[in-house]
């Protein structure tokens, strides 16, 4: 696979809109040069808002509210990642009570994490798209539940739980890529670089 997103590096200094460690890891390891600024953003869902059209709204949200903040060699990367059970977004849990609950009821089901993942300028949104992957869930005891809140790292993440830390135990088998649940869909990216690079944007 072309490395489209080592091509816009060389136009562009990237901006990752985000304070998340893993998809700071995860972009990383493409081994491109890029800065963080976190943005400041309401993040919550509008009534009768479909899942990925709130998904897509908010990463767009999330590069409109860097816009004033980027200069005009700047490209900024923002995602927003969603849990999606039975049709409806199970957001971060406010209390270890609503992650109890949100666990619960992940347990021994299958949901869908999507991430969405924007490309923004100064002067505004290029595109955005997003990546779906299923994830089925063990069926867990109340007590395996509790315990691992009792970690506290459910308490950041959508979905109350870290595919790719002590959650691990949580999960069954996923369908999709790994890294689009851990928050930044490295071939997404690929493939929305390789948009821009087609549209002559660089």
């Amino acid at each position: 696979m072309p490395n489209n997103m080592n091509s816009i590096a060389k136009q562009y200094e990237i901006i990752l809109g985000s304070g998340s460690p893993r998809r700071v890891k995860l972009l990383k390891e493409l081994d491109i040069a890029f800065k963080q600024i976190i943005p400041n953003t309401d993040e919550s869902i509008l009534p009768n808002e479909a899942p990925h059209t709130f998904a897509l709204r908010m990463s767009a949200q999330k590069g409109e509210a860097l816009a004033n903040q980027l200069k005009e060699n700047q490209l900024a990367i923002t995602c927003d990642t969603i849990v999606i059970l039975n049709g409806i977004v199970l957001g971060k849990p406010k209390d270890q009570s609503d992650a109890f609950n949100i666990l619960t009821s992940l347990s021994g089901n299958q949901h869908e994490v999507a991430t969405s993942v924007a490309f923004s300028t100064k002067d505004g949104l290029l595109l955005n798209d997003y990546e779906s992957t299923q994830v089925f869930f063990n069926s867990v005891t109340s007590d395996e539940i509790s315990d691992y809140i009792a970690t506290k790292e459910p308490m950041d993440k959508a979905g109350a739980y870290g595919i790719q830390g002590m959650g691990a135990f949580l999960v069954d088998r996923i369908d999709g890529n790994l890294d689009n649940v851990i928050g930044l869909p490295r071939t997404l990216l690929n493939n929305l670089a390789s948009q821009i690079l087609n549209k002559g944007n660089c």
